[in-house]
């Protein structure tokens, strides 16, 4: 071999090796490059991540976007502001009897499965007209929900009707599906549904059905419940008639049986 061949072949080797560094350094550049890119999206990603989790958790929750709604929807057979005047009976009676209730309270189950026969018979009777008042203060204890759906719950029983806004309140509060004050049952739209299968005109009532499960009456809910913290009333049950307590002969608490609640309302029609 010559030495001008040799010469010419080390020079060839030499560009070979040299073109191929070259080719490796842009092939290593563009992998650093994805590398940084990759790592770069991930970190938004993760930022991203992050900042909707903040926004998720500064979120109001349902039940406090309700209680600010500006726009609330009240259910027929209602008056005054926001429809939280809520006042069932004959137009003649005369008295009315204030009514506070918490959907999730044991005393105003034990006071409705005892009276509230009794005080439905009256209503029914023109005895006097009941106005009813809902509260949700055990949710705030228990930080639960039940209290707050089953009042929206009895707002879409009150659209159909005031008999079955009766009924379904009666319903609610009876040893059949009246769950213990730790347990939230009322919280589950599919339980209050499963309530109302017991009371006929809300039975495969797909008005009342929507209304629970789309929240239509949540707001009213909320402003009914701000009506009842305004009222001045500490505990449930209640019962007032002319701005007086009516309670049980001899104490500060409501009637519990038949001979008591009668006794007392006798009393306070009186006057």
């Amino acid at each position: 071999m010559s030495a001008r061949n040799s010469q010419a072949n080390k020079a060839a080797a030499r560009e070979r090796m040299r073109l191929e560094r070259e080719r490796q350094a842009k092939k290593d550049k563009a992998r650093r490059q994805v590398i940084v890119g990759v790592s770069a999206v991930a970190v938004l990603a993760i930022a991203g991540g992050i900042g909707y989790a903040v926004v998720q958790a500064n979120k109001p929750t349902q039940w406090e976007a309700a209680k600010d709604a500006k726009n609330v929807t009240a259910p027929k057979n209602t008056t005054g502001e926001n429809g939280t005047t809520v006042v069932i009976g004959k137009s003649t009676a005369k008295k009315t009897l204030e009514l506070y209730e918490d959907s999730r309270c044991p005393v105003c189950a034990t006071f409705e499965q005892g009276v509230g026969e009794a005080l439905k018979k009256d209503v029914d009777a023109g005895k006097f007209k009941v106005k009813y008042v809902g509260a949700t203060f055990i949710d705030n204890a228990t930080r639960g929900e039940g209290s707050k759906n089953a009042l929206s719950a009895l707002g879409a029983a009150l659209d159909i009707s005031p008999e079955a806004f009766m009924q379904y309140k009666a319903a609610l509060y009876s040893a059949k599906f009246h769950p213990e004050e730790n347990d939230d049952k009322f919280a589950k739209d599919s339980y209050l549904l499963e309530v109302a299968d017991s009371v006929e005109a809300l039975k495969g009532n797909a008005a009342f059905k929507k209304n629970v499960e789309s929240g239509t009456f949540d707001a009213w809910a909320m402003k009914m419940s701000a009506s009842f913290d305004d009222s001045g009333v500490k505990g449930t049950p209640t019962l007032k008639m002319d701005g007086k307590a009516v309670t049980a002969a001899g104490s500060e608490n409501a009637p519990m049986t038949v001979a008591e609640y009668t006794a007392a309302i006798d009393k306070a029609l009186k006057g």
